[in-house]
């Protein structure tokens, strides 16, 4: 693995081999092969429930119904990354991400309070961005935010937005109960049926870091340039109620 020594053992055949792996093994390996005749060099990621060509379905509205994502967050966050793809034909506000802590409901939050505009949260603090309306269609948004300066980025389907601020100097807490299609009104509960989402929600990555606009195409088709906490290549998640992983 780049920039890191791995345990490998050879197996038959004289391939190698990870005896056991976990998420501290996640990333892209590299193998050099020398001869007389000359050098190969192959490169393969590797990825950990991996839900590539799968989406979550919530099918009806629901005051339970959620996906937890059970990545354990170590650190407070000083920047992050969220970025999802949606694909719903709902008219009333519904919630799309939400990280909760003990101390602060909306710690993040990503919420769609009406078509053609989205609204992000961060410590409590709101932020809008607007957006072309569409109904039934796949929509794919990322944003970013940074501690030092407040700044916020916006990326709709692709194309970046003019960038706004919100909380500088805050700090993200831990830890942390993250759902995706319910608003937390509280640390992993305090759902509203009439904030639930209905409909698909897909391609769920998140950084401890900034994101480039090249790094958004490659969230967005699910080839992600750096290993995120969690994402949808390599995502650890649990099914509370009516959702249903579907092609």
């Amino acid at each position: 693995m780049e920039e890191s020594p791995v345990p490998l053992q050879k197996g038959p055949h004289s391939i190698l081999v990870l005896p056991s792996f976990n998420n501290t093994h996640l990333g892209t390996y590299t193998c050099t092969a020398s001869s007389p005749q000359g050098t190969a060099v192959a490169t393969y990621t590797l990825w950990i429930n991996d839900l590539q060509q799968k989406v979550f379905v919530f099918p009806q509205e629901s005051p339970t119904a959620h996906v937890q994502v059970t990545a354990k967050l170590e650190q407070p966050l000083h920047n992050f990354t969220v970025c999802l793809r949606s694909f719903t034909d709902l008219t009333r506000p519904y919630s799309l991400f939400s990280y909760a802590t003990e101390k602060q409901s909306n710690e993040i939050l990503l919420f769609k309070p009406k078509a053609g505009q989205y609204e992000l949260a961060v410590g409590n603090k709101l932020l809008f961005f607007t957006v072309p309306v569409s109904l039934a269609e796949s929509e794919h948004v990322c944003v970013s935010w940074e501690s030092s300066t407040g700044i916020v980025g916006f990326w709709f389907n692709g194309k970046p937005w003019p960038r706004k601020g919100l909380q500088k100097g805050y700090t993200v807490g831990v830890p942390a109960s993250i759902l995706l299609g319910q608003d937390q009104d509280s640390f992993g509960g305090g759902f509203e049926a009439k904030q639930s989402f209905v409909g698909e929600i897909s391609s769920v990555y998140m950084w401890d870091t900034g994101i480039s606009n090249s790094e958004v195409l490659g969230a967005m088709h699910n080839k992600p340039t750096q290993t995120p906490i969690f994402g949808w290549r390599n995502f650890p998640y649990k099914i509370v109620g009516d959702v249903y992983l579907k092609p």
